[in-house]
C-alpha cells in the first residue's frame, strides 16, 4: 500500500493527471470533492462556516454560496480562517477513505488530489502549531507528487477553464494571480516532493511522465505489502 498527495498550484493540470492515474489503476479522491461534502448543510463544517463569515455566504435556499465564500476568503485575506474550518475535517475524511480502499486492497496506491498540502501546513506552523492533522499533512502521505508550471501559463490555463467568454477574461487573470501568490512558489515545494512532473508539454508528453511515475509508485506499493508480515500473513 501507498499513500501519495497529488499537488500543484492552480492550472498546474492536477485534474489531468488524476485522471490518468485513475486509467492506470491508481485509487484517486479528489480533496475538493470532500470539502464541498462536508459543506452541505447538516455538516459542522457548513454551521462552523455560517458562524464564520455570516449569512451573507448563504443563498436563499440555505445552501452555501460558493463563489461569495471564495471571494471573502482570497479577496478579503481570510482563506486561513476557510482552511482552519474545512481542512481539519477533510484531512480525517481522506484517512477513512484511505483506510476503506487499502482494506480492501492491500497493494493499492491510493491517491489524494489536493492543491494545497504544503500551504495548509505552512499556515499551520506559522500559527504556532507543531502537532495536529494540520501541521503533520506532509507527513501522512509516503509520497508527494508535485506539478509544476509557469505561472503565466497556469494563469492561462485557469482562464480558459473557468472563463470561456473572453468578456470576463482579464477578471478571471486576475483572480488567477491573486490565488497563486497565496499559494507557495513552486521551487519551495520542488524541494519537499518526491516526483515532480513539469507539466509544459501536450497531453501526449504528460502522459508518458505519469506513466513513469506510476510504475514506480506500483513497485514501491508492491515492495511495502510483501515486506509487512502483517498484511501479507493475513491473505495467505
Amino acid at each position: 500500500m501507498l499513500r501519495v498527495g497529488l499537488t500543484g498550484g492552480l492550472g498546474s493540470g492536477k485534474s489531468t493527471v488524476a485522471a490518468i492515474l485513475r486509467e492506470l489503476g491508481a485509487q484517486v479522491i479528489e480533496a475538493d470533492a470532500l470539502g464541498r461534502n462536508l459543506m452541505e448543510t447538516g455538516h459542522t463544517v457548513y454551521d462552523q462556516i455560517v458562524r464564520t463569515f455570516g449569512p451573507e455566504v448563504v443563498n436563499p435556499d440555505g445552501t452555501l454560496n460558493r463563489a461569495r465564500l471564495a471571494a471573502i476568503a482570497f479577496n478579503e485575506g481570510r482563506l486561513q480562517d476557510l482552511n482552519a474550518i474545512v481542512h481539519p475535517a477533510v484531512i480525517p475524511a481522506q484517512q477513512k477513505w484511505m483506510d476503506s480502499v487499502f482494506a480492501r486492497d492491500p497493494s493499492a496506491v491510493a491517491v489524494v488530489e489536493s492543491a494545497l498540502i504544503f500551504e495548509v501546513e505552512r499556515d499551520a506552523r506559522n500559527r504556532g502549531e507543531q502537532g495536529g492533522v494540520l501541521a503533520d499533512w506532509r507527513n501522512r502521505f509516503d509520497r508527494i507528487l508535485l506539478l509544476t508550471a509557469p505561472d503565466e501559463l497556469k494563469v492561462e490555463r485557469y482562464v480558459a477553464r473557468t472563463c470561456p467568454d473572453p468578456a470576463c477574461r482579464d477578471a478571471a487573470r486576475a483572480d488567477a494571480r491573486v490565488r497563486l501568490a497565496r499559494q507557495m512558489p513552486d521551487a519551495e515545494k520542488t524541494a519537499r516532493a518526491d516526483f515532480v512532473i513539469e507539466n509544459t508539454a501536450g497531453l501526449a508528453e504528460l502522459r508518458q511522465q505519469v506513466a513513469s511515475v506510476w510504475e514506480r509508485l506500483q513497485s514501491e506499493s508492491n515492495m511495502a505489502w510483501s515486506n509487512n508480515p502483517t498484511i501479507s500473513g493475513s491473505l495467505e
